[in-house]
């Protein structure tokens, strides 16, 4: 009897299984998966392409549209919802007739009433409208307006030129071109050895 109480309380050693040891169980073996079905389905994208970027198709339409060069947070938020886009769905489910709102919304946010103050370029110095400039656009106009400073020689276009800031920060300091390079300390000229 006092046997029998003492075989009980040993731990009993799980059977090994069959095949390779240390193998795994079978729920927690991989599942063969077909390659064409997917977490969100079968007509979902990785990337979808708007106004000529890749954007990542896992992603929300709202934080997605953020990657496009010009457009920041509350610009995607206007952007979903005048072209009434869930801004929480995700981008790799859009339709393509909802990516061709959401282009239309970009890059004519005027005639969807966007507020002035949410543009990028207002008062255009060549035609005085306000505008949105994205991807390459933004980039053109902002090396155009430098070269025209540097061309006329106003203040900014010459601390653009010598390379110094522009907006009136102070350059004691910052601003050094050659930073470990140098030492800001008095340097001392070499003592030549005297002449024999």
């Amino acid at each position: 009897m006092a046997e029998d109480k003492n075989q009980s309380k040993k731990p009993v050693a799980a059977k090994p299984t069959q095949g390779a040891p240390n193998a795994k169980p079978a729920f927690m073996r991989p599942q063969a998966t077909n390659v064409n079905t997917d977490k969100y389905g079968a007509d979902f994208r990785h990337i979808v392409r708007i106004v000529n970027t890749d954007l990542k198709g896992e992603k929300k339409v709202l934080m997605a549209l953020q990657k496009i060069r010009g457009i920041n947070y509350m610009f995607s938020n206007f952007i979903c919802y005048s072209s009434k886009v869930d801004p929480l769905k995700i981008t790799g489910k859009l339709s393509a007739e909802e990516i061709t709102r959401l282009e239309d919304v970009i890059r004519n946010p005027a005639k969807y009433n966007c507020p002035n103050w949410m543009m990028n370029r207002r008062k255009d110095y060549e035609t005085g409208q306000d505008m949105h400039l994205i991807t390459i656009d933004w980039d053109l106009t902002i090396d155009n307006d430098i070269k025209r400073m540097k061309k006329v020689r106003s203040y900014r276009g010459v601390r653009h030129m010598i390379g110094q800031p522009v907006r009136g920060q102070r350059t004691k300091s910052n601003f050094r071109k050659n930073k470990g390079k140098l030492s800001l300390g008095v340097v001392k000229k070499k003592i030549a050895p005297p002449k024999k």
